[in-house]
């Protein structure tokens, strides 16, 4: 297992400012070595939220948490939602020394309540797979192809990888979605994870979705908005101001995970996938999800118009305006849509990442970075 440092300093910092913690990402992305590690550090106590014995401990929560004094880990929050305005009553008492790290698997708006129960008071450290940075850039094609969980990046196999991930979808669907509740079918959301992965990277368009599934609009919109919940599809929103020009307002969709993605488009080696048509969609989501981890941000966008001018994302750091468009060509140039980009948007730095080694300039304020560097660029 790779040491994911970066992000326990992240949760450490958290914990030193805030009484809750709260720990998110998709199920199996690795939150609970991670919890475990920090855990192991101090003096803590651990309730594994699936475990029948921490049920049975947590039977009268405010009397079993209310009498602790160290490091309270609570693993798939989720699953006991009430538990969230019991830790409100316990961290607004006076002389509190316990705090509360909370790991969940669906976003406070998936769990009814949540935001309400704990406003003010929790600081929120998001978690995905694997990223560039904790793998090492030598291992860049390997994670593209097999995504950021731990168990396929680091499976002994393609195969086993390809074997893991499929496995994982049909348990996401089938087990871990209605342990939330979720009154819609299997089968059906499995056509809808599918129907993503082939939009993937393309502008939201539930009419489109609707007819393809026989559906409603109102139904495929609930479908996207369950899946983007819990972490394993991206909205990206759009950025749009005054401009004179008619711009796109819809959100763009992307699986997540490139691995979950090759695993929907049935793509179990790099040569399938540089055989398919969705392998430049397929690495432009990858660097999406790379450069958010990078910049640690979530205030992030893309940008496009009727006529055709497109920003992948626009990044807001430190009060400049930053544009990032993904390139799958080791030499990519200018071209019109970022001249519109650069001009519309008053960009103050315009990226163009590519999975090659040269970094160089294509204009004044346009340069060419690849994928490795682009963390250090970021940095800066």
């Amino acid at each position: 297992m790779l040491r994911r440092e970066k992000l326990e300093k992240a949760v450490l910092q958290a914990l030193g400012t805030s009484p809750v913690v709260a720990l998110l990402g998709p199920r199996q992305c690795g939150k609970t070595t991670l919890a475990r590690t920090l855990a192991r550090r101090e003096p803590s106590e651990f309730f594994d939220l699936e475990n029948p014995a921490d049920l049975r401990r947590l039977e009268n929560p405010q009397w079993a948490l209310g009498s602790l004094k160290c490091l309270v880990v609570l693993d798939e929050i989720q699953n006991r939602p009430a538990l969230l305005e019991v830790l409100r009553v316990l961290v607004d008492r006076p002389g509190r020394k316990a705090r509360f790290l909370i790991l969940g698997s669906a976003s406070p708006r998936v769990v009814r309540g949540a935001s309400e129960s704990l406003a003010g008071r929790v600081r929120f450290v998001d978690l995905g797979g694997f990223t560039l940075g904790e793998t090492g850039s030598r291992k860049l094609d390997a994670l593209w192809l097999r995504g950021g969980f731990p168990r396929s990046f680091l499976a002994p196999t393609e195969a086993g990888s390809f074997a893991w991930r499929e496995g994982f979808v049909r348990t996401f669907l089938e087990r871990d979605l209605p342990a939330l509740g979720t009154a819609f079918p299997a089968a059906a959301l499995r056509r809808f994870w599918t129907m993503t992965a082939h939009y993937h990277g393309q502008t939201w368009n539930a009419a489109e979705f609707a007819r393809s599934l026989g559906g409603t609009e109102h139904t495929a919109r609930r479908y996207l908005d369950l899946l983007d919940g819990v972490f394993v599809v991206r909205q990206l929103l759009p950025w749009f101001e005054n401009l004179g020009k008619r711009q796109l307002k819809a959100p763009k969709i992307y699986v997540r995970d490139s691995g979950v993605l090759h695993a929907l488009l049935g793509l179990s080696t790099r040569r399938e996938l540089m055989g398919h048509p969705k392998v430049g969609a397929s690495w432009e989501g990858f660097a999406i999800e790379q450069a958010l981890a990078m910049a640690g941000t979530r205030d992030a966008y893309y940008w496009g118009t009727h006529g055709g001018a497109e920003l992948d994302l626009l990044l807001f750091r430190r009060g400049k305006r930053l544009g990032l468009e993904m390139k799958m060509t080791d030499a990519p140039g200018m071209t019109k849509s970022m001249h519109s980009a650069l001009a519309d948007l008053r960009l103050d730095r315009l990226y163009v990442v590519h999975p090659g080694e040269r970094r160089y300039s294509l204009d004044r304020k346009v340069e060419a970075v690849p994928l490795r560097q682009l963390g250090d660029v970021l940095a800066g």
